[in-house]
């Protein structure tokens, strides 16, 4: 690593690896979940992710670097606790489950806010304004999904799992 110009790919390549990561977890996530806007929530997010990785891959590519190579520990820890926590863990209540598969999804997704957000920063300095618009997109996606489950939260899942 020599320059901001390696540093950026090779950050690329990592939220790309925690996307893919991400997406996996995602998907079961949603199969998990019981309340229906959860799983509209959740359905959207794996699509989200997926359209972000088409979009990670076409920035990386477009610099002449292979997409694939990188692995990132940090999302694979956050998908082992999702998976512990949210899909192996025994639930005596349906709400206590989707309360806590919001609760592994937004770790995710903040992770996934961090990332984008210093590649994003990282494109702007180095002059890469198109780079740096796919990648606020895909930023400010992933801040709205985090959202809309804060929403799905306060707006009735938590209730219904303190009243389980």
């Amino acid at each position: 690593m020599n320059t901001l110009t390696d540093l950026y790919l090779d950050e690329l390549k990592d939220i790309r690896s925690a996307c893919a990561q991400s997406r996996e977890v995602t998907i079961k996530l949603e199969e998990a979940a019981t309340d229906p806007a959860l799983k509209e929530a959740l359905h959207a997010g794996h699509k989200g992710i997926s359209d972000g990785i088409a979009m990670l891959d076409q920035v990386i590519k477009g610099h002449g670097a292979d997409p694939d190579g990188e692995f990132c520990k940090g999302m694979e820890g956050l998908v082992k606790e999702a998976r512990k926590h949210a899909l192996d863990e025994d639930f005596g209540d349906d709400a206590v489950r989707d309360a806590m598969i919001i609760t592994q999804y937004q770790r995710m997704a903040h992770y996934a806010i961090a990332g984008y957000g210093c590649v994003k920063a990282f494109a702007k300095r180095l002059g890469l304004d198109e780079d740096a618009r796919h990648l606020d997109t895909h930023l400010s996606n992933t801040y709205d999904g985090d959202e809309k489950m804060t929403e799905l939260a306060m707006g009735g899942i938590n209730a219904d799992a303190k009243a389980a």
